[in-house]
């Protein structure tokens, strides 16, 4: 049976891009998995994962992409893992995960990025202090 797509809450984030630019390894995994925990509070439509500037991944950062995948898909949100280098590109084809997560190459956005770790916080709106 299958559930026609339900509309994200109100107040849910259209889309969330996400760069990783170091290696996505258990060494790193808990920083990242703590910025992905976050993000995925914001309850997006969509979060996009780009992996141009990382050069590795491990098994456990497989897990890692697919616990992501299954949270969002719980809230008929979709992930989307973008430019990963050719080597992990194959490595992520070798545990299938492209099967159920959409994994495309594209062109950068053109304007300026933020570099550097990431931190999301949540921060009431203006209007709920007054």
């Amino acid at each position: 049976m299958t559930l026609p797509p339900q509309s994200p809450p109100d107040g849910a984030v259209p889309h969330v891009r996400v760069d990783i630019t170091e290696e996505l390894d258990l060494a790193g995994l808990s920083e990242v998995a703590l910025v992905l925990d976050r993000v995925l509070a914001l309850a997006p439509r969509e979060v996009t994962i780009d992996l141009a500037d990382c050069r590795h991944v491990d098994a456990a950062a497989i897990a890692l992409l697919f616990d992501v995948h299954r949270r969002l898909a719980r809230r008929h949100a979709l992930l989307t893992l973008r430019n990963p280098h050719p080597r992990i590109r194959r490595i992520l084809d070798t545990a299938r995960l492209g099967d159920t997560v959409a994994i495309v190459d594209t062109p950068r956005p053109d304007g300026p990025t933020a570099r550097g770790r990431a931190r999301v916080t949540a921060t009431p709106p203006a209007w709920e202090g007054s």
